[in-house]
């Protein structure tokens, strides 16, 4: 009797082992293998990221977040944009790509208002959109990403009263069409007045986004403001022409200048004194997001409509990708390794 109850469990013990090898390791292994599949995309998927200026430094490191999160998603991705700072130039550049039918596209738009009847045809042909860098706000796109732009001009604002102790003559090399560099500026005049009296500020320019435009613009107001102390430029090729403009004055008394963004120019310059503080924005992050953010709506993962069933997944509206001071202090650690 004892030796047939072996038999049984010796049997069932055995049942229990084919089982569990045969078909529930199989279909353990394939429910824990799932969420993998749904962030694996395929090669033949290609996203496309949208710029100005596309050749400038400024575009590089957003284009490696973006490049690193296609290894990470098995994507591919292009990248295009307008090659001068020329509105009409990036609306062609996006019409073509709207043709082309892309799993999605990033794109920094040049102008708040000028490229949105484009942009929502493209969301209009089903494929996914965000913003990155420079909001096209009226645009039917859920989705941007990049620095608050106000907060960053405040910070600017902040610094120079620092540089400057709190007196003396001020001005601003910015693009007036753009609205990441409108809300900069503004941001930059407002705290100004409300809280740094004894700062004025006597001009504001449009550096149209060229280093020897701003080098211009800059000189005018050094020529015709002799005594003026610092000068605030809400972007890199700016800061650089800025830079330039001081350095050709002969001058007794440094201009303080505040630049943006950390391209090797922009570096060089807060490395020798020239600029005394530039900021750094989170341009990897822009890159990085903007295509996770493309991917999941593109695979269904996540919804850009609030108030949708699936409410719970709906892509955050805004994103801040940050933003850091650079000084002499601390140049060494962004320099590109």
């Amino acid at each position: 009797m004892k030796k047939l109850l072996f038999i049984y469990v010796f049997l069932f013990a055995g049942f229990l082992t084919y089982l569990y090898n045969y078909h529930l390791k199989e279909f353990a292994s394939s429910s824990s293998n799932q969420p993998q599949d749904d962030f694996r995309g395929k090669v033949s998927e290609k996203y496309v990221m949208v710029t100005f200026l596309a050749g400038i430094d400024y575009w590089k490191t957003a284009l490696k977040g973006f490049e690193d999160a296609a290894r990470v998603l098995n994507v591919s991705v292009e990248y295009r944009g307008a090659t001068q700072y020329d509105v009409h130039e990036q609306i062609a550049v996006l019409e073509q790509i709207i043709a082309k039918k892309p799993a999605g596209i990033a794109i920094s738009a040049i102008n708040p208002t000028a490229l949105t009847a484009t942009i929502n045809k493209a969301i209009d042909a089903g494929i996914p959109v965000v913003l990155f860098d420079s909001d096209a706000s009226s645009s039917k796109v859920h989705t941007f990403l990049g620095t608050n732009n106000y907060n960053a001009g405040v910070t600017a604002a902040h610094k120079m009263g620092e540089l400057l102790n709190g007196r003396g003559k001020v001005s601003v090399v910015t693009l007036l069409n753009q609205l990441n560099h409108q809300e900069r500026t503004k941001g930059f005049l407002e705290t100004i007045y409300k809280e740094y009296p004894q700062i004025e500020v006597v001009a504001v320019k449009d550096g149209r986004g060229d280093q020897l435009v701003s080098k211009q613009v800059a000189e005018e107001v050094i020529k015709q403001y002799p005594d003026l102390a610092g000068i605030f430029t809400t972007e890199a090729n700016g800061g650089v022409g800025v830079g330039e403009a001081v350095q050709s004055v002969k001058s007794d008394k440094q201009v303080k200048i505040i630049s943006f963004d950390t391209d090797k120019n922009t570096l060089d310059m807060v490395q020798n004194g020239t600029i005394s503080a530039t900021l750094a924005q989170g341009t990897w992050k822009m890159g990085y997001w903007s295509l996770q953010f493309l991917f999941q709506l593109n695979h269904n993962l996540a919804s850009s409509q609030q108030g949708s069933i699936s409410d719970v997944l709906a892509l955050p509206v805004y994103v801040d990708t940050g933003i850091s001071i650079v000084t002499k202090e601390n140049v060494e650690d962004y320099y590109a390794k």
